[in-house]
């Protein structure tokens, strides 16, 4: 399991008469700006400027529910509600780990501050575990700790209750992406799935038209954010094995009505290596047969049309060259 989300906070959203405006005080050393937001899902609902001495402080309307604290640096989680009045002291050189609170609303917002900082440094560590089996137990165990955490009373009603169905939701697609692990797994080693889509230059392109190559497929579209910040990095890895025993391999699950989107992109990007349109976008057989649910995705077939690498490593990974050195020595 190579992917960890992080848990997104919902607002929640309802009729609340507020009676009561939520207060907000705030001192920060080393601070990035002169300006604090707080923004919900939908607007900022206050900007605070320091003042002389360099703190800050606010009092506004406020439905209960998750926010999110910024200084145009970094940003935090907070969980505000009428009534609430806090008190944050952190460092902004060490942002997510000299956060405190104190006031009315405290226990809540240093739960978020602590999960936070275990999220980041858990993230650390899982990046280390190449194991899928040690991944999800690692997981597992970081999400039960934090579910036994929301059990203790003190914390306010509606603050547990949304963030312990989130852990139940987390620990279902934790399930499912695991079970795709294991899918990828049995498929290294085997005859890959094959294709036959249309190539940008004309006619169909089939998986056996590389028999004796290796294969780099990338799996995108025109709309994917990331996939666009990996054709610098793919461009550059196409240059240095330009003429060795391997081939790049474009595959766009844009949508139909995207073709001629797709084909300006390869046009004006200068796109290189084989581009090809699939013929069903997320359905097309060749993305279901390898569980593609998020792109880029990136596959490694060797030149005996064998799965070596079922989700590779991407292009902008300095690991991919490595691995690619070994195999084209």
């Amino acid at each position: 399991m190579k992917k960890f989300a992080l848990l997104f906070l919902i607002a929640i959203t309802g009729a609340y008469a507020q009676t009561e405006q939520v207060k907000f005080a705030a001192v920060i050393k080393n601070r990035n700006t002169d300006s604090i937001f707080i923004r919900s899902q939908r607007a900022i609902v206050k900007v605070m400027k320091a003042d002389a001495k360099g703190n800050f402080k606010g009092e506004f309307p406020a439905e209960p529910g998750f926010y999110q604290l910024g200084d145009g640096a970094e940003t935090t989680s907070l969980y505000l509600k009428p009534g609430f009045d806090l008190a944050l002291t952190m460092d902004a050189k060490m942002f997510d780990e000299t956060i405190v609170y104190k006031g009315k609303g405290e226990k809540e917002n240093n739960f978020l501050a602590k999960m936070a900082l275990e999220q980041e440094t858990f993230g650390e560590k899982l990046a280390k575990v190449t194991d899928p089996g040690e991944q999800t137990k690692m997981i597992n165990d970081l999400l039960n700790k934090t579910e036994n955490g929301l059990k203790d009373p003190a914390l306010d009603e509606t603050f547990r209750t949304v963030l312990t169905q989130q852990l139940a939701a987390q620990k279902q697609q934790m399930a499912a992406q695991a079970e795709q692990d294991a899918k990828i797994a049995k498929m290294i080693g085997q005859q890959s799935p094959s294709f036959a889509y249309e190539n940008f230059k004309g006619g169909t392109t089939k998986l056996e038209d590389f028999k004796g190559k290796y294969v780099y497929i990338d799996m995108w579209a025109t709309w994917c954010g990331p996939c666009r910040q990996e054709i610098p990095f793919l461009q550059k890895v196409e240059e240095k094995y330009h003429g060795k025993k391997i081939e790049f391999v474009s595959i766009s699950i844009d949508q139909v009505k995207d073709h001629e989107k797709w084909k300006k992109m390869v046009t004006d990007k200068t796109l290189g290596g084989v581009q090809l349109f699939a013929d069903k976008d997320w359905s097309s057989a060749f993305a279901q047969a390898y569980g593609v649910n998020s792109i880029p995705r990136f596959i490694l077939i060797g030149p005996d049309g064998k799965v070596i690498d079922a989700d590779a490593k991407r292009p902008s990974d300095p690991a991919l060259q490595a691995q690619l050195d070994t195999l084209l020595k």
